[in-house]
């Protein structure tokens, strides 16, 4: 039974884990919203701005993009004069956020321009301002519709997790490392690895088909 003796260490990695999917998922969501209303906007430098920052994250490795905010931004900052050391936490949730929020803002994007144009164009004509028109008729419809793909990039970023390792975070991913080297047991440890993320993927799946199903309600008004 020495397996049990991994339990405790994989478990504190866990909480880490956890913890880093938490923030990069919520502030992601953030930058994906920003993102995606930014390239409908009528201001084309917005536009540009958007897409620019979209095809930048989608079109680069996430692991290039952490090791940039790691390693190469404070060589940056040394050359400017201003200190931009970032810790491994912070590192990691705002490489994870910058890449699910560029992935995100299409589906944010896309959900909004489902919303048939009638609809937009008689809260126009009912003298709805643009800010009225989003909150009131445009979101309502559109969000429901974002929730499935925004889950799957919730769990893909939970699995992206990992690469936080690399720059020394003691996630799941390193602990379960530091337990293989030590004990030469790769079998069990790997094996006791994949089980915790297919669990934790399992728990954010429930969470996120709840969310789907509020949200699918609250759009039907209750029914």
């Amino acid at each position: 039974m020495e397996w049990v003796s991994y339990i405790a260490p994989l478990m504190r990695g866990a909480w880490v884990t956890i913890q880093l999917t938490m923030y990069s998922t919520v502030l992601g969501g953030l930058v994906a919203f920003t993102l995606g209303l930014c390239k409908l906007a009528p201001n084309a430098g917005l536009r540009a701005t958007a897409t620019l920052f979209i095809e930048f994250f989608r079109g680069t490795s996430l692991l290039v993009q952490l090791f940039w905010l790691y390693f190469a931004l404070p060589l940056l900052g040394q050359h400017l004069g201003v200190d931009l050391r970032l810790p491994p936490v912070a590192a990691g949730t705002l490489a994870l956020s910058l890449n699910i929020g560029a992935y995100g803002a299409e589906v944010v994007r896309g959900a909004l321009q489902a919303v048939p144009r009638g609809q937009r164009e008689a809260a126009q004509a009912l003298d709805f301002t643009p800010a009225q028109i989003l909150w009131r008729v445009s979101l309502p419809q559109a969000i429901p519709e974002m929730i499935p793909s925004l889950g799957n990039l919730a769990v893909q970023n939970l699995k992206d997790t990992a690469l936080v390792s690399l720059v020394g975070l003691s996630d799941m991913a390193l602990r379960a490392e530091q337990l293989r080297n030590f004990t030469q047991d790769n079998t069990t440890v790997y094996t006791m690895l994949l089980l915790a993320y297919f669990g934790m993927a399992l728990v954010l799946t429930f969470f996120m088909k709840l969310l789907e199903r509020s949200i699918g309600r609250w759009r039907t008004g209750g029914a």
